[in-house]
């Protein structure tokens, strides 16, 4: 499968690349779930967020409020990790620091922050939000490519400074004090127009020709931030905040690129990042997003692909996707249907545990409406009879059995229902998936009338992408490929507290290069 790389944006101006700087905030104390695929599981406690080592760079300005409160992972900004050389003291900066200056992104919030205290209105600040978003998306997607010179010492394929970057700026944007002030609102509303630019929302752009086959590619954010092994530094956090997500890394890889299908079309891959925090999905980043692409028009989307990582050797190709959601901490911390004495919440009017859908995307009005279930339109076939691994060499420690490539393709079926809505009684289909294809079964659907309580991705954020994407293409009426990919595990690290090493970035390397080729595949069985 030929690559093309041909359109890459140019990035604004306003990112300078040469200061470092941290944000001013209080210690918060970390709770957050433990590893698990492929959603986080139940909460974990961690210990309060210590500052020792050095002191951080505080911005020259008098703009910014240090009191104002940062948010849940903005507060992650001023984590140390215990030093790898030697864990009982603590790392010379903190990991935030490490990751925005290995990424070579050391001077951006300074510049927004210098740029921000020369602004006097909201308007301005808007403006200045939208377009230094914009510049670090740009510049993200430029290093993810190879586009220039990479800066720092972090591998360019490394999606973790991205991440690292964007919450710093958007903490300098939350601590913002203008003459006159804001009001919450303003305040988050200048938060999100950054928070947008920032992964890619706003820059989507594929072409009228009708020979183009145009396609869509989402990626997850790090997550599972709290918790993990410890050092004996005072302090210090647990090493889980090392995380990275190999389908933030495949969408910086993917976006703005080309690809000539099989048939000799130009496939055009637009690709954005999705937060892992539920509050963002339902004020609908997705919808946003992706819904203007799926009404009709000359730039009509051919496929739209969700992305994120779960575990194990194998891509998953998950079948039915579900509308309950909410039992796993996000990165903010919060979960809107935790499980109550073990026990899950039922779906029957509970918001909290339903999927909701914004009015301006078509809204919903009970149980059924929107659906406990929609279902993927991947062309699963062709994209495990593609063979996407066989020329990506294997990172150290696959397990997939098969050496002949790098991670196995699997068709998802699995999923757990409750089949009376009413009761806590769960049933689970189709577990574990074969991973032979066509399997020697048919897979069992979810029940009519059966409530949703997780599908074969879980009942996560990654199931949440993929059902409302797939919702999305269903209230279209398209007839496209829609579905979920999951990715294998990447947190393969060598030693406990590097932040980066060989094993790790090897395994990043393999998953980013077969989900690249995964999406060709898709691109290759467009009408």
């Amino acid at each position: 499968m030929p690559r093309s790389r041909t359109r890459v944006r140019a990035g604004a101006a306003a990112l300078a690349l040469c200061a470092t700087t941290a944000l001013a905030g209080p210690a918060v104390a970390q709770e957050g779930p433990a590893a698990a695929q492929p959603g986080p599981a139940a909460a974990q406690p961690g210990p309060a967020v210590a500052q020792p080592g050095p002191a951080a760079a505080q911005p020259a300005a008098g703009c910014l409020d240090p009191g104002i409160p940062l948010s849940a992972e903005e507060s992650r900004l001023v984590a140390y990790l215990p030093d790898a050389a030697d864990p009982t003291v603590a790392a010379g900066a903190t990991y935030a620091r490490t990751i925005i200056e290995g990424g070579g992104f050391g001077g951006y919030t300074a510049s927004l922050t210098e740029a921000l205290c020369r602004t006097r209105t909201l308007d301005a600040a808007t403006r200045l939000a939208q377009r230094s978003g914009q510049a670090l998306w740009d510049a993200a997607v430029r290093r993810a490519q190879g586009h220039g010179a990479v800066r720092g010492d972090l591998p360019a394929s490394d999606d973790r400074p991205l991440y690292w970057t964007r919450v710093e700026g958007m903490a300098a944007l939350r601590q913002w004090d203008p003459r006159g002030g804001l009001t919450d609102e303003e305040r988050s509303g200048l938060v999100e127009t950054f928070e947008k630019a920032a992964r890619g929302m706003d820059d989507i752009d594929l072409p009228r020709s009708r020979n183009a086959v145009r396609v869509l590619v989402s990626g997850f954010d790090v997550y599972t931030l709290d918790g993990g092994t410890t050092g004996s530094a005072p302090g210090t956090v647990g090493n889980n905040v090392r995380h990275g997500n190999p389908s933030g890394a495949t969408a910086l890889a993917l976006d703005g690129t080309t690809y000539r299908t099989d048939d000799g079309r130009t496939a055009y891959i637009e690709a954005y990042t999705l937060p892992v925090s539920y509050p963002e999905f339902e004020r609908g980043y997705l919808e946003d997003t992706v819904g203007p692409f799926m009404e009709p028009g000359p730039r009509q989307v051919d496929a739209s692909l969700t992305v994120s990582q779960a575990g194990g050797a194998q891509f998953n190709l998950e079948q039915w996707n579900s509308r309950y959601h909410g039992v796993s901490l996000g990165n903010d911390r919060t979960a809107p249907c935790p499980t109550v004495g073990g026990v899950p919440q039922l779906a029957v009017d509970n918001p909290g545990c339903n999927i909701q859908v914004v009015d301006r995307w078509g809204g919903g009005d009970g149980l059924t409406d929107p659906p406990q279930w929609t279902t993927a339109t991947l062309p699963v076939a062709e994209m495990i009879a593609a063979d996407t691994g066989a020329d990506v060499p294997r990172p150290p420690g696959d397990t997939w059995p098969d050496e002949s490539e790098a991670f196995g393709v699997v068709w998802h079926t699995n999923y757990t229902q409750f089949p009376d809505c009413s009761s806590p009684v769960r049933e689970t289909f189709n577990n574990p998936p074969p991973v032979t294809y066509p399997p020697t079964t048919p897979p069992v659907p979810p029940a009519e009338g059966s409530c949703s309580y997780s599908g074969g991705g879980g009942n996560y954020l990654s199931n949440e992408s993929a059902y409302r994407n797939t919702l999305l293409r269903d209230r279209a009426g398209l007839d496209i490929p829609a579905g979920h990919i999951h990715t294998p595990d990447m947190q393969h690290f060598e030693t406990d507290f590097a932040v980066s090493d060989p094993t790790f970035d090897a395994w990043r390397t393999a998953i980013v290069a077969q989900g690249a080729n995964l999406v060709h595949a898709v691109a290759d069985t467009v009408d």
